[in-house]
This record gives structure tokens, C-alpha cells and sequence, in this order.
């Protein structure tokens, strides 16, 4: 931990201060010019990089981080998660509730003690962690609050980069090529997928750039054989036999930052999955080159299908292209890299595009990419290159 606040050992936040003080002040620069008097966040990712703190107790009931220009931030908790909060978050202000029921009354007099009762503030109404009985709560409490959807709000301020967190992706993704490299390493007849697991957490946690042990695997996907049929199936004692494909989808995590990637195999030969393989090769080749500031999400995606129109197989591609990645990359909300999505691309973007594409008998196979938005274009974290392993 970087700095720490709490006699508590293993305590604090992962950044200086101030760095949480810079993302608090982009995210206030952005309420202002929506119009806004004050937000109310609510999204564990978000609260994350705003405060440090990830959220977890927000299980029973929502913690929201208030803020509002010209003040200090206001934490929002259950009362139990107090200290939790105290010692892994770098807010001086909590106010606490006891009970669910609690909840709603307890932010209004927030807000209201805030000069907020009548005023426009912003909720993140399509995020995960706000119920729409948590909403009616405080509405009930301050009938002539204006409250305005900001869902994209902390994600469009987060989906920019500063050099901290940057630094972090770039120590992150150094161990998802170690596990990329473990799994291409380890392939062989009678290995299980649970196994193959096993090896790659094994393989992060010994790695002499990970002494600190700061970096860990998030949870990944990792099927053999007919499985690869299934889309974010778990891992099992299923074994690889010769001429099987190998799925993987990984990535190392510091700090909440996760850098995933997609890389596949073949043990022996596999004619339909290495054919597909070839063609999501040519398309994220083509969304790579399609990266630049100004670009549109819109753009990025029809780049893509101009490669799977031209091979004339039709069906192979069943999701988004990708969406922005960091410290909240599992948020709703987020950048998503899909038709009719025209907000520009801006240097220091991170994204995620998968390119897992759906053979004729259902195998899910493909070659991704985790990029830095550049000014000269996209900057490509892994090292290792998203060409067919053959083992």
C-alpha cells in the first residue's frame, strides 16, 4: 500500500492522495458542465477510484460517495463497514446508517444538511449497486429533488488514464504475459483444465517481478476440447487429448487494474478452429489499425465487420467489439465498442476487444488485444503476439 491512514497493518489506499484528490476534481470538472449541483456515486468500481475503497460492503445496502464542488467528500456507509471503510479509503467524512430501512432518510439529511434538497444532482441510475427502491428512498425523503441520470459520467472521467494508473496496467499486463506463456508452455495430452488453472496463478505468484505480491490473476476462462464451446464456463478436471483447441481468456490484476487478453491453441491439428482462428487474426488486425483520438467506437466495430463481411461467413461474430478497461472495466456504463456508439476515442483510453469468434458448430475461438489510445494510434500492452499457438 502507498499510503496509509490506519494503525490497522495492511491498511490504506494503493495511491498518494492526491491522485484520488486529481480523479475527485476531473469527476467535479465533469459535473459542472452537465449542469449538475452534486453526484451521488454508487458503483464499487467507481467508488474504487475515487476513493480507494472497493465497495465490498455495499452488499447489504448502498455507500454513497457524495460530492459536490467546494466541499470535501461525503462517504454514506452502514455503520458495521465504518472502520473498513476508514482504513481503506482515503474519505475523512462518514456518516453511517444501521439498518436497510435507514438508508434512504440518512442520505437525505446528507443532503439536505448539504443545501442539496432542491437542487440537481446525479445518481447513477444504470449502474450496478443502486436498486430502483434505493432511489425511491431518498425521493420520498426530498420530493423536490432533481435527480438526473449520470451512468457514464465517472466512466467517461476514468476511461482516460493517468501515469499511476498506467503504470500499474503495464506491471499488470507483464504478468498476463507470464500466464499466457505458462499456459502455451504447459499444453499437453491429459492436463486438465483445473490443473492448467493451477499452473498459471502458480506461475504470478513466484514471478520475481511480483516479490511484493501485489499482482494476482482475476478470475479467468480456460476450456479444452468440446468445451470451448461455452462461453465463460469454469474451469474443470476435463483433460485435453491431442487435436483439441485450447481456449484462454486471462489477466493479472494490481490495484484493481486488470489487463485481460484472449490467446488461443491447438495441441496436434484442429481444421475448423484453426480456420477460425486465421480470420479473427485478419479482423483484430484490422480493429488495431482502426485506433486513433477521434475515432468513434462506431468506427472501431465496422472496421471489424468489414473483414467478416469480405469472408463471407456469416454468424461468427456474436458480441461487442471490446470496451474500456482499468479499475472499473466490469461496470455498466462503460465505453462499449459497438454500432451506434459515437462518443471519440481519447489518448490515454484503455480497451479490451476480445475477438472471440463463433465457428459453424458452435466452438468459440479467437485472437484479442489490450491497447493504449495514442496519438499516433494504438499502442499494443502484450508482447505476446495474438497468432494461433500450435503445441
Amino acid at each position: 500500500m502507498a499510503t496509509t491512514r490506519s494503525a490497522i497493518p495492511l491498511t490504506g489506499v494503493p495511491f498518494p492522495i492526491s491522485e484520488y484528490e486529481r480523479r475527485q476534481n476531473n469527476v467535479l470538472d465533469a459535473v459542472a458542465t452537465a449542469g449538475l449541483d452534486a453526484i451521488v456515486v454508487t458503483a464499487h468500481g467507481h467508488l474504487k477510484y475515487l476513493s480507494g475503497y472497493d465497495g465490498s460492503g455495499g452488499y447489504f445496502a448502498p455507500f454513497p460517495l457524495i460530492l459536490m464542488p467546494g466541499r470535501v467528500p461525503i462517504f454514506v456507509v452502514r455503520e458495521y463497514d465504518e472502520q473498513a471503510v476508514r482504513s481503506y479509503s482515503c474519505i475523512e467524512e462518514i456518516e453511517t446508517y444501521t439498518h436497510q430501512p435507514d438508508f434512504g432518510r440518512v442520505c437525505a439529511d446528507v443532503l439536505r444538511r448539504l443545501g442539496l434538497d432542491n437542487k440537481r444532482v446525479g445518481f447513477e441510475l444504470g449502474c450496478w449497486n443502486l436498486a430502483p427502491a434505493d432511489v425511491r428512498a431518498v425521493q420520498d425523503q426530498l420530493p423536490d429533488l432533481k435527480i438526473t441520470d449520470v451512468t457514464r459520467l465517472v466512466s467517461s472521467v476514468s476511461a482516460v488514464k493517468g501515469e499511476l494508473e498506467l503504470a500499474c496496467m503495464r506491471d499488470a499486463v507483464r504478468l498476463t504475459d507470464v500466464a499466457i506463456r505458462t499456459f502455451q508452455q504447459s499444453l499437453r495430452p491429459g492436463i486438465t483444465e483445473i490443473e492448467m488453472a493451477a499452473a498459471l496463478a502458480a506461475a504470478v505468484t513466484n514471478d520475481p517481478s511480483n516479490a511484493a505480491g501485489d499482482i494476482g490473476l482475476a478470475p479467468g476462462t480456460i476450456l479444452f476440447g468440446e468445451r470451448v464451446k461455452l462461453p465463460h464456463a469454469p474451469a474443470t478436471h476435463h483433460p485435453l487429448s491431442n487435436n483439441e483447441p485450447a481456449f484462454l481468456e486471462i489477466g493479472a490484476s494490481k490495484h484493481g487494474y486488470t489487463v485481460g487478453m484472449v490467446r488461443c491453441a491447438v495441441l496436434g491439428k484442429h481444421p475448423e478452429t484453426e480456420s477460425l482462428h486465421g480470420l479473427a487474426e485478419e479482423v483484430i488486425a484490422a480493429l488495431v489499425s482502426s485506433i486513433r483520438p477521434g475515432a468513434t467506437p462506431a468506427d472501431v466495430h465496422a472496421a471489424g465487420g468489414e473483414v467478416l463481411k469480405r469472408s463471407g461467413r456469416k454468424g461468427v461474430f456474436r458480441q461487442r467489439t471490446g470496451y474500456q478497461t482499468g479499475i472499473n472495466w466490469t461496470e455498466r456504463g462503460d465505453l462499449s465498442l459497438e454500432p451506434d456508439v459515437n462518443e471519440p476515442l481519447r489518448a490515454g483510453m484503455t480497451l479490451h476487444m476480445p475477438n472471440i469468434l463463433c465457428s459453424e458448430s458452435g466452438y468459440l475461438f479467437g485472437a484479442g488485444a489490450h491497447v493504449l489510445v495514442t496519438e499516433r494510434g494504438a499502442e499494443l500492452l502484450s508482447e505476446i503476439p495474438p497468432t494461433l499457438y500450435r503445441a
